[in-house]
């Protein structure tokens, strides 16, 4: 017997062949099935590219998608727009009422000036005349009255009408501002005080006078009320103090720039009887 016999063999045992057939065919078809697959696959379905129907639904959809914004944009303008007219008109109304408010309040403010001005100037007036009415009181009443029994009424005889020389060129010129206006230290030509009339009216003749009614009350030599003549001057005040003159015209009137409220006028004497008178001429 070898000395090998009882050692037993590490060598695999052969497989039959025909497992090793069977399984061999087995991974064969599982292949032939793969590479059959992937050649017939490209043949039988190709990718899809395009569609026919789906281009016209977008491009409708997109359309309408399109004009439903344009739509709200011109919604959201118009509200817009009616939002800025809607405030422009109430702030134009608004602007109308104030102005007419205004306008309303001037014209109130107005009138009620207009009112206390006249109010004003016929207080100034009548204060005017009682003041002069006081002066000639109290110097009637100094002074006595050596006429007291004869008439108050200014000399008749004495008429404009036959006035001449430089009488009457004193006195056409007094008579032809008469309508001009009254303003405190006014000389002429459309505006006077009444030293300011005098002045000017006696400076047509040549002769030139003092400028304020007090030292116009001086100037020539004292007459009576009762022997005046056209062209004497009047003056309301004591001589040297007088506050307000005027130039006889005759016919028992005078012409005088009076106040604010008369401007400058023709008058009778009757109407503000004059303290005293002087002639110059």
């Amino acid at each position: 017997m070898s000395h090998t016999a009882h050692i037993p063999s590490h060598r695999k045992p052969r497989q039959r062949a025909s497992k090793s057939a069977l399984r061999a065919g087995v991974a064969g078809g599982f292949l032939s099935t793969i590479a059959v697959a992937g050649a017939a696959g490209p043949a039988q379905a190709e990718p899809v590219t395009q569609t026919i129907e789906m281009p016209t639904i977008t491009d409708g959809l997109s359309t309408a998608v399109a004009a439903s914004a344009q739509a709200t944009q011109q919604v959201a303008l118009d509200l817009e727009t009616q939002a800025s007219e809607d405030a422009a008109a109430e702030k134009a109304a608004k602007a109308a009422k104030k102005a007419h408010a205004e306008a309303v309040r001037k014209a109130e403010a107005k009138k009620k000036a207009e009112a206390a001005a006249k109010a004003e100037a016929e207080a100034e007036e009548r204060a005017e005349r009682a003041s002069r009415t006081s002066e000639r009181t109290t110097l009637s009443a100094s002074s006595g009255s050596s006429d007291s029994g004869s008439s108050a009424s200014s000399p008749s005889s004495s008429n404009s009408s036959n006035v001449s020389g430089s009488a009457a060129s004193i006195v056409a010129f007094a008579k032809a501002q008469v309508g001009d206006a009254y303003v405190s230290g006014g000389t002429g030509p459309n505006a006077w005080d009444c030293s300011g009339l005098v002045q000017a009216a006696y400076r047509t003749a040549g002769i030139d006078l003092p400028r304020v009614s007090q030292s116009q009350s001086t100037a020539g030599t004292q007459v009576s009320l009762d022997n005046l003549q056209p062209g004497d001057i009047l003056y309301w005040g004591g001589a040297g103090s007088a506050y307000h003159v005027a130039i006889y015209v005759g016919g028992g009137e005078f012409v005088g720039a009076q106040n604010s409220s008369t401007g400058t006028v023709q008058r009778s004497m009757d109407y503000d009887r004059p303290t005293g008178a002087v002639r110059v001429l």
